[in-house]
């Protein structure tokens, strides 16, 4: 029988290279960054954005596709979510501010819950 202490530290050891690889990838990358300066406006007036966005949600109306136009609701929802000023006043000079993630917290759970719900909860 194995020692339990040993797969605990083994997992933890894993884990840890893990959290290390992931957070190489998005200091590499600069996907934080480039998150934080879409420009919302330019995306949106793009024909090259636009026309297949509209495009996608005329055929899902055509198709009334109701609950997946509802999902892309909340994913653009969720997207607009994180560049409003309260998002960005989470933390403030490197510190987490705790107060203010329980909101953000509970919004995503819920986001996610009615999410959820929505793909496997009903049928259509």
């Amino acid at each position: 029988m194995a020692d339990v202490g040993a797969i605990v530290s083994k997992t933890g050891q894993f884990l840890g290279n893990l959290k290390d690889v992931t957070f190489e990838a998005l200091a590499e990358t600069n996907i934080p960054e480039q998150i934080d300066t879409v420009d919302v406006q330019g995306l949106f007036t793009n024909p090259w954005f636009l026309v297949p966005f509209v495009t996608l949600i005329c055929y899902q109306l055509y198709k009334l596709a109701f609950r997946d136009l509802t999902i892309e609701a909340v994913i653009l929802a969720c997207w607009y979510a994180t560049g409003t000023p309260y998002m960005k006043s989470l933390v403030v000079g490197g510190n987490l501010q705790v107060g203010k993630v329980l909101p953000v917290l509970f919004g995503g759970a819920f986001a996610l819950g009615f999410v959820i719900y929505l793909i496997f909860g009903r049928s259509d």
